[in-house]
């Protein structure tokens, strides 16, 4: 199966077009504001509003041999932990071996913008580069997983 953490995922077509090659369950979680896909494989789920509620819903049904899509860190380290592979939406693989320098950096960049509020923080722009990379490493992921 694929969880996605659907809230700002700029590659949900191209996780669509993925799964359903390998005819794997789709689960695109968030809380509201998506338009439900037609496709028979992928379930829209709308958590309540409430702070990482859609993280939570995922941490708790993500296992060994599933895949999650995620740009948040600390949901990445439960999904790492539960056994699942972990991709953020750049196609950069999150792992036992990474996750705790990937959450350190992320609390060492909070502490930063914390001490300068008017550090402005922005980085380049998501393009197709991005998505091809996410397209190649989201393949290599699927077939990691259908081995376990």
């Amino acid at each position: 199966m694929i969880y996605v953490d659907a809230d700002a995922c700029p590659v949900k077509a191209e996780i669509e077009r993925v799964g359903t090659r390998h005819k794997l369950k789709m689960f695109i979680v968030s809380n509201g504001g998506l338009r439900p896909s037609q496709n028979p494989l992928v379930e829209t789920v709308v958590v309540p509003d409430g702070p990482d509620v859609a993280d939570m819903w995922i941490a708790e049904r993500a296992t060994r041999g599933d895949a999650v899509i995620t740009g948040d860190i600390p949901l990445a380290a439960r999904c790492i932990e539960n056994g699942a592979l972990v991709l953020k939406h750049n196609g950069e693989a999150l792992t036992e071996k990474n996750i705790g320098n990937v959450l350190a950096m992320r609390d060492l960049m909070a502490d930063m913008r914390a001490a300068d509020p008017f550090r402005q923080g922005g980085g380049k722009p998501f393009g197709k580069a991005d998505r091809a990379r996410f397209l190649d490493a989201l393949e290599r992921v699927v077939r990691q997983a259908a081995r376990l």
